[in-house]
């Protein structure tokens, strides 16, 4: 068996997919809030 050594993962594809995911939350939330404020101006 390998030996453990505490810290050395490369953990840059698990960052990047964080970011990703945090990105379209963001962009996913945003989108939301204008759609709800268009329809509360509307009046829809």
């Amino acid at each position: 068996m390998a030996d453990h050594k505490h810290g050395n993962m490369d953990t840059t594809v698990q960052e990047e997919t964080f970011d990703g995911f945090v990105s379209f939350v963001t962009k996913s939330v945003i989108a939301i809030i204008c759609v709800l404020l268009f329809m509360a101006l509307v009046g829809g």
